[in-house]
């Protein structure tokens, strides 16, 4: 007999099936066993005796063959989209036994400290509200994919082993490379650039890493970054484009996963018009609305990012806001300095309810003006060779923007650390397993 998925049983109602799929949960009422089972489309009741069924536990994998049967009038669940179908089981073949579970995988939240969560991490994602948030980061990265194709972007894969530090600073991994010294790439920011002149506008989805030494609720050792990089452009165009990038990608997981969202308690995103604010008229607003006076502070503090949202979504009806016009010292080397007062930079960040969730800039075009960025940095021009070898032979006006794909999922979902937004988080304290684990 052929699989029958489990969504498509509501439209074989008397015929006989055959499902695969894993035991959610078993109800024994003496006589009769109710049984949830569910596959990769969704889940079903399945009904039936005899010590087969009673045998069952949580997370078996099993075969069942039944007749798909109405349920009765009473009995029916509007919660599942199956729930107005059960199967009368024929048969039932255990194709895989599990261990007794150290806690409830059930329908409920899965009330775990964050350390446990993670350390039965090939468990718990398999929790169906565990399992919904990256439903929604997949909508995510397909909305972004999407977004950037219809600016016109070709998508490219970039290393993640690089021969010199995109950034510049001590928070890089280093790899002994074949003997040979070798840098986790911080963003895939040079290699972007370097194929401005092949595409003129590309994106790439990939991984970057940054050894900061800090445990917060918003950092990440290992970060997915969706990054776009555009040729013949200025600044305002820039500012629309990451803007119309960020708004299609949130609305399209927002839109696609509408009953996921609704099931796990979202708010809906605000998406009235995007505030732009420059760094300082920023300050300002935290200065007067919220009395803190931050104006000589050279990046907003994580308090001032939430303030911020706060008024941009009281005073704009928006749950983002865009600020510009960082310090150029505290910018990348790449970063375009304004012409009109060029102790500031052309570089932007995107806040998304309460927190950043992107950054870019304008770059800096000219060859000479780049070497000699390079230089006033401490850093040595041999070790961009390649990168500076695109700039040499033309490059145009440019820039791009770099969204964070955890940060982005955890406000969407309001998720209180990011490393739930992590399918399998890196940080100072844990790769797969936590160090002080293994010290034991």
């Amino acid at each position: 007999m052929q699989r029958t998925i489990i969504a498509d049983c509501p439209k074989k109602v008397g015929e006989k099936v055959e499902i695969y799929g894993w035991v959610d949960t078993k109800r024994d009422h003496g006589k009769i066993t109710f049984i949830d089972i569910h596959d990769f489309s969704g889940q079903i009741q399945v009904v039936g005796s005899g010590e087969d069924l009673s045998a069952l536990k949580p997370q078996y994998v099993v075969k069942v063959e039944g007749v798909v049967q109405k349920r009765p009038p009473e009995m029916v669940n509007e919660k599942l989209k199956t729930g107005e179908v059960e199967i009368k089981i024929d048969k039932v073949e255990v194709l895989s036994k599990a261990d007794e579970l150290p806690f409830d995988l059930g329908m409920g939240t899965l009330d775990l400290e964050l350390p446990t969560l993670l350390d039965f991490r090939a468990l718990t994602l398999r929790h169906p509200k565990v399992k919904a948030i990256f439903k929604v980061q997949a909508k995510v990265l397909e909305g972004f994919r999407k977004a950037a194709e219809e600016i016109g972007c070709t998508e490219i894969i970039v290393p993640t082993i690089a021969a010199s530090q995109t950034e510049g600073g001590a928070e890089v991994f280093k790899v002994d490379y074949y003997g040979h010294k070798a840098f986790l790439t911080q963003s895939p920011q040079l290699y972007k650039q370097i194929l401005i002149p092949v595409f003129e506008r590309v994106f790439t989805v990939t991984k970057a890493y940054r050894a900061e030494p800090s445990v917060t609720t918003r950092h990440l050792s290992e970060v997915t970054q969706m990054d776009c990089e555009i040729g013949f452009v200025q600044f305002t165009d820039l500012l629309d484009l990451l803007e119309k990038v960020a708004v299609e990608t949130i609305k399209y997981a927002e839109s696609e996963c509408e009953e996921i969202l609704d099931s796990l308690g979202h708010k809906k995103i605000a998406f009235g018009k995007i505030p732009r604010l420059t760094l300082r008229e920023a300050q300002e607003i935290i200065k007067k609305e919220y009395g803190r006076d931050n104006t000589k502070e050279k990046d907003l503090t994580p308090q001032d990012e939430q303030d911020l949202c706060k008024w941009a979504l009281e005073k704009h009806k928006s749950d983002l806001v865009t600020v510009t016009h960082f310090p150029t010292a505290a910018k990348p080397f790449y970063t375009k300095p304004d012409p009109e007062n060029p102790k500031l930079s052309l570089s932007y960040d995107l806040l998304f309810r309460g927190v950043e969730v992107l950054s870019g800039s304008q770059r800096i075009e000219g060859y000479d003006q780049l070497v000699e960025s390079i230089k006033s940095r401490g850093m040595n021009p041999k070790d961009f060779e390649m990168y500076l070898m695109a700039f040499k032979f033309g490059m145009p006006p440019e820039g791009g923007f770099s969204f964070g794909l955890e940060r982005i999922t955890m406000h969407i979902l309001n998720l209180a650390n990011i490393r739930e937004a992590s399918l399998f988080p890196r940080d100072m304290e844990r790769v797969d397993i936590r160090f002080s684990k293994l010290v034991k």
